[in-house]
């Protein structure tokens, strides 16, 4: 794997200091803990702004989660691309087949240290539902799915603990959603409905940081 601003030490903890400056400046408050395993699909929802990516990426640095991530190919263009490599990100050209869920589960099976970071929703437009991919990848890679979520209606952002597949994709997604119920995006109805009907075996420790 390439390297990134997380395998860089001397850049690795000035940008975790910068990430919790920035963080407490601007009344954040983080919760959770860094996932022990060291190979896992994390997803952060809900994403309805591009300042979920500014405060996900911000957590990540802080907590010294090594994540790779996936944008649309044309943030990666010009002179921030290099710098949106730097920080993780991988350029996806919408409009090939890139066959990226085999991909990724050979990425998991290559590397003993592997974290994607997806958006279940897609995109930060209105959508009726989450897009499965990231099932299908931590199902056929066989690693946990954590969650991570933000509030800006309350600046609380934070990681949850890890959530295993039960191998049934309805309800894994049904016990996920539920975990994300009382977290709202800066357009709450841009969400997707949120299935709470089931319950969710994703708990979180809620302590600061």
């Amino acid at each position: 794997m390439r390297i990134t601003v997380f395998d860089t030490p001397v850049v690795r903890q000035l940008f975790s200091a910068l990430a919790w400056l920035l963080l407490k400046l601007t009344g954040w408050n983080i919760e959770g803990q860094k996932p022990l395993t060291r190979r896992f699909v994390l997803i952060g929802a809900p994403h309805t702004s591009n300042w979920d990516f500014v405060i996900f990426m911000a957590v990540a640095l802080r907590m010294r989660i090594p994540i790779y991530w996936l944008g649309k190919a044309s943030l990666f263009k010009g002179p921030f691309g290099p710098i949106m490599r730097y920080l993780g990100g991988v350029a996806v050209h919408r409009e090939r087949n890139n066959n990226l869920v085999s991909q990724a589960i050979a990425a998991y099976n290559c590397h003993p240290r592997f974290v994607l970071a997806l958006a279940p929703e897609g995109t930060r437009s209105s959508v009726s539902e989450w897009k499965s991919g990231f099932w299908h990848i931590a199902n056929g890679a066989k690693v946990p799915v954590v969650p991570a979520y933000v509030d800006l209606s309350k600046k609380l952002a934070g990681i949850g603990e890890p959530y295993k597949l039960v191998g049934d994709k309805e309800k894994d997604i049904a016990n996920l959603q539920a975990f994300y119920a009382p977290y709202k995006g800066k357009r709450p109805g841009q969400q997707p409905s949120i299935v709470t009907n089931l319950k969710s075996n994703a708990k979180i420790e809620k302590k600061p940081l």
